[in-house]
């Protein structure tokens, strides 16, 4: 009997060139999640495959780099932009096979620059940055989680100022949750404060009431490590 592989390959036609192409997925059976931070990262256990060092499909023939939440619509002009930005400089390179940490934030990096160019939702942006924040802190680069985390953050908040996420998984709640967050762990603690009273307020009519209890649980210990410093 044939032993099943972690990674499989699956099929994808880019947008820009047209040409197919195949990249590595991973096989749900061999995703363990052990817990999750306080801003949604997961923390796999040992042994088990990260599903976001192949969340990026990248066309090998031309750079565009995308995943499964772009839309399939293109703004008038972004295709010559994305032509001119990342194509025509592109040096071919295939991603699709096994992937290490510094390839993940490779193609993360290309797919945040095609969903800049391509005007993509900011929600969609925003989940591009926090994961390359997520990649970094594994590897305790705190300095490049950073400033990720603040490049997700301002997409975020545009994102609930324009209302672009209705529709997509993410909720009001789990958004002004991490709106929240974010700013908590970049030191923008009246913006925190704000974005988990925000939270906590909607909690009678909430069908979310693990998120609520985050925020709440936030909120004490923002308020206990105010105690601890005296301000």
């Amino acid at each position: 009997m044939n032993q099943i592989e972690p990674l499989y390959d699956k099929k994808y036609t880019c947008a820009m060139c047209e040409s197919t192409f195949t990249t590595k997925k991973v096989r749900s059976r061999f995703v363990k999640v052990l817990n999750f931070d306080t801003d949604f990262a997961p923390l796999y256990a040992d042994g088990f495959e990260n599903p976001n060092f192949y969340y990026i499909n990248v066309c090998p023939d031309c750079g565009y780099s995308f995943t499964d939440d772009f839309s399939s619509y293109f703004p008038p002009g972004a295709k010559q932009v994305i032509q001119d930005k990342i194509c025509s400089q592109w040096v071919p390179h295939d991603y699709g096979a096994e992937r290490t940490i510094q390839d993940a934030l490779n193609t993360f990096k290309l797919a945040a620059y095609s969903s800049m160019l391509k005007k993509e939702k900011h929600i969609v942006t925003a989940g591009l940055y926090i994961r390359i924040a997520w990649l970094y802190r594994s590897t305790e680069n705190l300095d490049q989680e950073l400033r990720f985390l603040k490049l997700a953050l301002k997409e975020y908040t545009e994102s609930y100022s324009t209302g672009d996420y209705k529709g997509t998984q993410v909720s009001e709640l789990r958004l002004m949750y991490l709106i929240g967050e974010l700013s908590r762990r970049l030191g923008q603690t009246q913006d925190a404060v704000r974005f988990f009273s925000k939270v906590i307020e909607k909690q009678r009519q909430s069908v979310e009431p693990q998120i609520i209890q985050l925020a709440k649980d936030r909120w004490q210990e923002m308020r206990e490590d105010k105690v601890v410093s005296g301000s």
